[in-house]
C-alpha cells in the first residue's frame, strides 16, 4: 500500500481536526480530486488525492485530530509506506476560519510527586495527574488519591474535547499565560458629554490611537527570544469578538489614517463576518494592539489577556451612571470604565500610564 500522510499546511501549524471525508474504502479516484476537508487553527482546509489509485483505507473519523507526518490515507498499490505525502495540487482553503493559534503546550507532570506503581494507576485508569488534588505526606500522590478522581470523572461522564476556535482560543491562552508578563492599570473615563447615539467603538478606536500617538511603545511586538521589540508605525486594531464558537480577533487595518465613515462601515463588516464564520486568514493575524468592549456584555474592570507577539490590550466595561466628586461637590456622571493590560517586558509602568492618560483623555472632552 501507498500511505499518503497530512501534508505540511504551513504557518508551523503541527495538527488539523478531520471535518469530513469526501471519499470512503475502495473508491477510485484521481489526482487532485477532493480528499478530506480538515479544520487547522486557521481554516478549513480541501486536501486533494496526490496521485490515482483506488482507497484502502482512511485513517481517522470527523472529529479525529490528525498531526503533520501521521498517515491519512492508504492507496492500493506498490508503493513506499513511509512516503512523507507531499500534496500534488493546490491545497484549497476554505472561507470558514478559525483563529491564529500556536501548537498546544506538552502537559507538564514533571513536578507533580508520584511514585510510579500511582502513575501506572493513573495511565490504566485514564486519568491527568495534574488534575488530581495530592493527600499524601508533602503532597504526595496516592492511590486512593488516583482512584477517587477517577470515580468523580466516571460520574461526570466523558470530557468535551474543544475543537477549532475554542481549541485554537484556550492554546492562545495558555501561551500568554505561560510567556507574557501582565500587569494591567485601571481607571475610569467621564463620558457625560457624549451626545445621544455615539458609536463606542469609534469612539474607543479613536482613543486608542491618540493612545499609540502619546506612548508609541504600546503599538509593538516583543520578540522574546531576541529579548528585543519593534515599535510599529501604523495601528491595526485586533477586535475582540465573541461568538457562539469561541473568541475571534480580526483585525482593522490602518485605523489611525481612515475617517470615522469608512471605519465604520469596515468595523460593522468585520464583526459580522467574524460571527458569520467568513473572515479571511489574512484578517485574523498580524495586530499591532488589542481592543475588548466586554462592558457590551457584562463587567466592569478586568485583566484582559495580551496575546504575544504584541503587547497591550485595552478592554473597556460596561457604562453606567456613578457618584463622582466636581465643581467642589457630589454629582452623578456617566463614566467608562477601563483596563489596560500591558507585558512589562517591553512596557513600563510609566509607558502604560501616559498611554491610559492620553485615551481617557480623548474619550472625555465634548465631542
Amino acid at each position: 500500500m501507498k500511505i499518503f500522510k497530512l501534508p505540511d499546511l504551513g504557518e508551523g501549524l503541527q495538527e488539523a481536526e478531520i471535518v469530513k471525508w469526501h471519499v470512503k474504502p475502495g473508491d477510485e479516484v484521481k489526482a487532485d480530486a477532493p480528499l478530506v476537508s480538515v479544520e487547522t487553527a486557521k481554516a478549513v482546509v480541501d486536501i486533494p488525492a496526490p496521485y490515482s489509485g483506488r482507497i484502502a483505507r482512511l485513517y481517522g473519523n470527523p472529529g479525529d485530530i490528525a498531526h503533520i507526518g501521521a498517515p491519512l490515507v492508504a492507496f492500493e498499490g506498490e508503493g513506499d509506506s513511509g512516503d512523507a505525502g507531499t500534496v500534488v495540487g493546490k491545497v484549497e482553503v476554505g472561507r470558514k476560519v478559525v483563529a491564529d493559534a500556536p501548537p498546544a503546550p506538552a502537559p507538564v507532570t514533571a513536578g507533580i510527586k508520584v511514585t510510579p506503581a500511582v502513575r501506572a494507576l493513573a495511565r490504566k485508569l485514564n486519568v491527568d495527574l495534574a488534575m488530581v488534588t495530592p493527600t499524601g505526606a508533602d503532597g504526595l500522590l496516592t492511590a486512593a488519591d488516583v482512584q477517587r478522581a477517577a470515580r468523580i470523572l466516571a460520574e461526570i461522564g466523558p470530557i468535551e474535547v474543544m475543537r477549532g476556535v475554542r481549541r485554537a482560543m484556550a492554546q492562545n491562552m495558555e501561551l500568554a499565560t505561560a510567556e507574557v508578563a501582565s500587569a494591567t492599570l485601571m481607571d475610569d473615563a467621564d463620558i457625560e458629554a457624549w451626545p445621544a447615539g455615539t458609536h463606542v467603538m469609534l469612539r474607543l478606536i479613536r482613543a486608542l490611537v491618540s493612545g499609540c500617538r502619546a506612548e508609541p511603545s504600546l503599538n509593538a511586538w516583543y520578540d522574546s527570544e531576541k529579548i528585543g521589540r519593534w515599535v510599529l508605525k501604523k495601528v491595526d486594531v485586533g477586535i475582540a469578538v465573541d461568538t457562539p464558537d469561541g473568541l475571534l480577533v480580526p483585525v482593522l487595518r490602518n485605523v489611525d489614517t481612515r475617517s470615522p465613515e469608512d471605519l465604520r462601515r469596515a468595523l460593522e463588516k468585520l464583526i459580522a463576518d467574524a460571527r458569520a464564520r467568513k473572515v479571511p486568514p489574512e484578517d485574523l493575524r498580524a495586530n499591532t494592539i488589542t481592543l475588548s468592549n466586554y462592558g457590551s456584555i457584562a463587567g466592569r474592570y478586568a485583566s484582559p489577556v495580551v496575546l504575544p507577539p504584541t503587547v497591550a490590550i485595552l478592554g473597556a466595561g460596561r457604562i453606567a451612571k456613578q457618584v463622582v466628586a466636581a465643581d467642589g461637590g457630589p454629582t452623578v456622571r456617566r463614566m467608562l470604565p477601563l483596563s489596560l493590560t500591558f507585558d512589562h517586558r517591553a512596557v513600563t509602568g510609566g509607558e502604560a500610564g501616559r498611554f491610559l492618560n492620553a485615551v481617557i483623555a480623548d474619550l472625555q472632552p465634548a465631542i
